[in-house]
């Protein structure tokens, strides 16, 4: 990551678009700005920890902290009578199978993180060992965890029926 804030201008003007893409898919409109501002002030403060060429998928990952930390606020401001009467504000990871009934349907029976290692690699374009780096896990793992998700994704599509509404 680069030293000084001129360097750090540019990866924050490349990669703004794509965290902020990225945090949409996962909370209210209206929070993507502030924790993308929050995403880019962490990696401000710890940039030494990324190696160069590996920005973007670094910065997936702190926002995925930050993703988790606001839903946890979220959750704690609530009360019992929010949670049981309100719906998760968020829009999914998978706004994108609007158009596809049966895909959507299927979707929705993968586990979190299935969807999210298939969000990554499909939705966000990311290679494998760049996923890997998102999630904090092996580039092997991510391969696993990618094979085993679009099993199940097949296997979920196989058992909707092609006429279904």
């Amino acid at each position: 990551m680069p030293e000084t804030t001129d360097d750090f201008a540019v990866v924050y003007a490349q990669h703004l678009p794509a965290v902020s893409a990225y945090l949409a898919r996962r909370v209210a409109r209206d929070d993507v700005d502030d924790l993308a501002a929050d995403t880019f002030a962490i990696a401000w403060r710890k940039r030494e920890q990324v190696a160069a060429g590996e920005e973007l998928p670094w910065l997936y990952r702190i926002a995925s902290y930050q993703v988790a930390n606001h839903r946890r606020r979220l959750a704690s401001r609530q009360s019992v009578m929010g949670l049981l009467s309100a719906p998760d504000s968020a829009p999914a990871a998978d706004s994108f199978l609007d158009a596809d009934a049966r895909l959507a349907r299927a979707w929705a029976r993968l586990s979190a993180g299935e969807r999210e290692v298939l969000a990554l690699v499909i939705v966000d374009d990311l290679p494998v060992a760049q996923v890997a780096i998102a999630l904090g896990a092996t580039p092997n793992a991510v391969s696993i965890r990618l094979h085993r998700a679009k099993k199940a994704l097949a296997a979920a599509l196989s058992a909707e029926p092609d006429d279904a509404v």
